[in-house]
């Protein structure tokens, strides 16, 4: 691991997807590939494998002061936890190195799995990043009424972010707490609380797929250093979580992964074009 000014900005970047995560409750994972891939020079497969041990284990840490608050729903976290276990395993354990190196050609583009994977992840950026900005006041949706779980759509969203989470190594949390909210009707902090434990446990396990491939081709000291920054971003986040307004930081943080999510498709689009040419 080499010392240049891209790495050291890395290693802040880095602390920041923790302070994400810590202050929002989730967002932070969006831009773990991004830095793994731009600031570290990490291959985007394997980027998306290093991602997954990050914001796991950073999700890990997350979850637990909201179990100590009460603010996880660990029946919801098992119903909606399995299915997505099982995708991201099986997606990373044999559909990711199922994928041919080569898609197709299209325009005189060539569509590597590199490249797919990354106009997929940006397009995930850009879905995340209009759910920060929207803002729906999901709190307001809190309700007294006995809770009901809508078992096949909670299964089955389970499994669809199982797959996300496995083809580009986000955690998901934009996908799985409004899904929380509406089909587990959990209020919104506790839908928070038990995203982290959710997201934790299906993107640890989601790893392990990954290392029974491609163990010995993995940077375990970039890997290490990247996820304890990534942890003490959480604690610092925490803290400031209980000084900043959440709704004013989540818009803003929102442009930013919008923004980053229309630079990787042009950057990528354009960068590959010109060297199919």
């Amino acid at each position: 691991m080499t010392f240049d000014l891209l790495t050291i900005f890395g290693f802040f970047a880095s602390t920041l997807i923790g302070i994400s995560l810590g202050l929002i409750g989730g967002g932070g994972s969006i831009l773990t590939v991004p830095v793994l891939v731009y600031l570290f020079g990490v291959d985007p497969v394997m980027a998306t494998a290093y991602s997954l041990f990050i914001v796991g284990l950073s999700s890990l840490f997350g979850a637990f002061p909201k179990y100590k608050q009460g603010l996880i729903d660990l029946k919801t976290a098992v119903v909606f936890g399995i299915p997505s276990i099982l995708a991201v395993f099986f997606t990373r354990k044999v559909l990711v190195p199922a994928i041919p190196n080569t898609l197709f050609e299209i325009f005189g583009l060539t569509v590597t799995k590199a490249l797919a994977m990354m106009i997929l992840f940006a397009i995930l950026m850009v879905a995340a990043s209009i759910s920060m900005i929207r803002d729906k006041k999901q709190e307001s949706i809190e309700t007294k009424e006995p809770r009901i779980f809508n078992y096949p759509m909670i299964l089955l969203e389970g499994m669809v972010v199982g797959v996300l989470t496995g083809l580009v190594g986000a955690g998901g949390g934009f996908l799985i707490i409004p899904a929380l909210v509406m089909l587990s009707k959990l209020p919104m902090k506790q839908a928070v609380g038990t995203s982290l434990l959710i997201i934790a446990a299906k993107s640890l396990i989601g790893f392990t797929g990954d290392v029974l491939t491609q163990a010995d081709s993995m940077d375990w000291t970039l890997l290490t250093v990247v996820t304890l920054l990534a942890v003490v971003g959480i604690f610092v986040g925490n803290q400031l979580s209980k000084k900043i307004d959440g709704g004013a930081l989540k818009k803003g943080f929102g442009w930013f992964v919008l923004i980053m999510g229309m630079y990787i498709i042009i950057k990528e689009l354009a960068f590959s074009g010109a060297a199919s040419h």
